[in-house]
């Protein structure tokens, strides 16, 4: 038995959308009670930190409906089924800024909310980022505008909630770091 394991006694699925599904589940706690947890099944996503020549971050701002605003971000999305994580982050990273690279480095992956959701993220440092002619077009329902940030105005961003997501604030700390361990 794993540590604190809640055992599934029932689920049902409550909804079954385009990218999500939501399931109720009845599980039995580590002291024999019974509880009920809502779950959203996520298929995962991917995230890149794409660097210019001139050190840039290279970002995009888009409108959020869930929050019901803008916010900065990095280039990510959602896995497709079936799809590597890899070759996602290079079609992401593509399809949103129009930027290639010539490999990425696997940094880490993190679940984004694991107290209602499985979604895990695969953050990802774009190596030998290049403009790229005749570019993937973005998703037609996907409306972003690419912005290049230095790691100062980044942070600023950060402070000021402009950047206002796990992934893209993540990847401003993990740059930070790397710049105070004198590696960038």
């Amino acid at each position: 038995m794993k540590k604190f394991e809640e055992k599934t006694i029932e689920s049902k699925e409550i909804f079954k959308g385009k990218i999500i599904t939501l399931q109720e589940d009845i599980v039995e706690l580590p002291n024999g009670k019974t509880s009920k947890r809502e779950i959203i099944k996520h298929p995962g996503a991917v995230a890149v930190i794409a660097l210019t020549e001139e050190g840039k971050i290279v970002m995009v701002e888009q409108y959020r409906k869930a929050l019901e605003r803008s916010i900065v971000e990095i280039p990510a999305g959602k896995l497709e089924p079936g799809e590597d994580p890899y070759d996602s982050a290079m079609r992401e990273l593509e399809e949103e800024t129009s930027y290639t690279c010539g490999a990425l480095e696997h940094l880490i992956s993190f679940y984004t909310s694991p107290g209602f959701a499985d979604e895990l993220v695969h953050l990802y440092l774009a190596k030998d980022v290049v403009l790229k002619e005749n570019a993937r077009p973005a998703d037609e329902d996907e409306f972003v505008e690419m912005l290049h940030l230095s790691l100062e105005e980044a942070q600023e961003y950060v402070l000021h909630q402009k950047i206002y997501d796990a992934k893209t604030a993540y990847a401003v700390q993990y740059l930070l770091i790397q710049k105070l361990q004198g590696k960038r």
